[in-house]
């Protein structure tokens, strides 16, 4: 069922460096046609770097791990394209749908594929509120039972970070500053709290996977949160600003549930004149560069 590209499945096979890539941002992160270009360019960067992409999507009720030009492009440009976690995987599969994948099902499909790094930009976590409304996202539970090694800017400063770094604490996922000891906000390079290890090159996260492996412990993930350049991040002043009146604005209007995270990150977008989706797509190349270097270095041991 799980269909694998015979590029990818050949470097995984030949212990080739490859580095899975998710396709939310895709079909609902991005405008068309800058979606598309932005796709093309996170593929031809892990290429630079020296490995294959994966890109990850459920097509017509099939899971593709790997993604040629058309199947990108349908990603992309087709209309009702839907979002899927790994919770609506059998459902897509059952009913023949088409999907983008978030963070937690391209986690799972890219481990059931044999592939062990995996580029984002932010990671989804315990909502602001959560004693009321007890949302988390449900990235944070697969991580806690798939061994993969996730490369991303942190969460999504929308949540409630400090609830976020303790959930992964309790549920037993390791967290790793890529060279720095502060947590990044996705949009910000410091969240304002501390990580209790820093790693500082693609060998030495390597290393930690190769140790994850010899001590056969859960099957969790390690997360390297690599922080924005400060030159690119959102201007912190400005992110406060306008995520108050963002978190305003959603009270106001009585967005609940999953229609939140949207809601939020599109009002930022709106109202810092696109700032923060320059910083997030700055993140989300960053990112991606050094999940290769960590694929490359992986593949080397």
């Amino acid at each position: 069922m799980l269909v694998v590209a015979e590029e990818v499945r050949d470097a995984i096979d030949a212990r080739r460096p490859v580095v899975a890539l998710e396709s939310t941002i895709i079909a609902h992160g991005l405008p068309r046609p800058r979606n598309l270009r932005v796709a093309q360019e996170l593929e031809e960067a892990v290429r630079r770097e020296g490995a294959v992409p994966a890109t990850i999507a459920v097509l017509d009720g099939r899971p593709h791990v790997g993604l040629d030009k058309g199947q990108l492009e349908r990603i992309a440009n087709e209309e009702g394209m839907r979002k899927l976690g790994h919770r609506d995987l059998p459902l897509a599969v059952a009913a023949g749908a088409s999907g983008a994948t978030t963070v937690s099902a391209t986690a799972l499909l890219a481990a059931l594929a044999g592939v062990r790094v995996f580029a984002t930009g932010g990671l989804g976590g315990v909502h602001r509120e959560w004693t009321v409304t007890q949302d988390e996202s449900a990235d944070l539970g697969l991580l806690a039972r798939t061994r993969i090694t996730v490369v991303c800017a942190g969460v999504k400063s929308i949540l409630d970070v400090p609830a976020t770094l303790q959930r992964l604490e309790t549920l037993g996922v390791a967290v790793a500053g890529y060279g720095t000891d502060r947590f990044p906000g996705f949009y910000l390079s410091d969240s304002g709290h501390p990580v209790d290890w820093t790693v500082r090159s693609p060998e030495e996260v390597a290393r930690v996977m190769r140790a994850q492996d010899a001590l056969d412990g859960p099957e969790s993930a390690v997360i390297v949160a690599n922080p924005v350049p400060e030159q690119e991040q959102l201007d912190p002043a400005l992110h406060a600003r306008v995520l108050a009146d963002a978190l305003r604005a959603c009270e106001q209007e009585g967005v609940t549930g999953q229609a939140v995270t949207p809601f939020l990150l599109d009002y930022l977008v709106r109202h810092t004149d696109g700032a923060s989706l320059s910083a997030n797509l700055a993140a989300v190349r960053g990112n991606v560069r050094l999940a290769a270097r960590i694929a490359a270095a992986w593949t080397r041991g």
